[in-house]
């Protein structure tokens, strides 16, 4: 059976974040994944987890001022040192919450950046990372976002991300795959997973469009529920979709999987 993890950037938004582990606990889920914990105070963050007994198995690498816009700053050459010190940090807390994995959001190209030195600078920031999680047994993932969500967003399909892996040559770098991103990028979902699988290490779904959940679009969830467990997925699965509903409404799908029922 998959394994699932709450959002809890997206889920259970109606309560302060601290009160979501509750939540979660209560909804029956034993893992969870979040964006950034690091205005929480990761002695907070460790007791509340500690107290709901849950895992936490991602977050990302700190990503620039995020309520000015910043969605990650690894392709930006006067940010190094600001990404590098990012780094140390997520790696402190990481291994205080015995999380696995970080990602890392490469970031929106300013214009008068060329993408030369964006992927440069890229390339260099992801060996950095990589060789500092590895000392740390962490795994470093990179995600690929649709371009319609965050416009100018620099890595936006799983060939630039295959690309980057290759050019880094650290086996450690794998493929965070959302589905839902790349339903909107590049479709083909399930042949993708299966040309790509041995460099994926984690799954977001949402469904599209809307990036609600599971059966509220386009997308055959059932059916690609079906495709990861015959070809032996044994990582997490993130629930990162904005509830259409109540979150406790939303999940009625989990629970129809849990329950061996079928899912639309």
């Amino acid at each position: 059976m998959l394994k699932f993890a709450a959002n809890l950037s997206m889920l259970y938004s109606e309560v302060p974040f601290l009160e979501r582990f509750e939540r979660a606990q209560d909804a029956g889920f034993t893992s969870v994944e979040f964006l950034f914990p690091y205005a929480f105070g990761l002695k907070d963050v460790r007791q509340t987890k500690n107290l709901h007994r849950l895992d936490i198995v991602l977050f990302n690498l700190p990503a620039g001022d995020w309520e000015k816009g910043e969605r990650g700053i690894a392709i930006l050459p006067d940010r190094v040192q600001d990404f590098q010190d990012g780094v140390a940090e997520a790696i402190h807390y990481a291994q205080a919450l015995g999380t696995p994995r970080l990602n890392c959001l490469a970031g929106k190209k300013p214009d008068d950046l060329s993408k030369e030195d964006a992927w440069r600078t890229l390339l260099n920031n992801v060996r950095y990372a990589a060789d500092e999680l590895n000392k740390a047994g962490l795994t470093l993932v990179i995600e690929p976002i649709n371009p319609f969500d965050i416009p100018g967003f620099f890595l936006n399909t799983t060939n630039q991300v295959l690309r980057l892996i290759e050019e880094a040559q650290r086996p450690s770098v794998k493929i965070q795959y959302d589905i839902y991103h790349m339903q909107r990028t590049q479709g083909d979902i399930l042949n993708t997973y299966t040309a790509l699988r041995q460099h994926i290490d984690h799954i977001q779904i949402a469904d599209n469009p809307g990036r609600h959940q599971p059966g509220t679009g386009e997308l055959h969830y059932g059916r690609i529920f079906q495709a990861l467990e015959k070809a032996g997925y044994e990582g997490y699965i993130g629930l990162e979709y904005i509830p259409l509903g109540s979150t406790d409404e939303s999940l009625s799908f989990w629970h129809r999987y849990r329950k061996g029922e079928s899912v639309d």
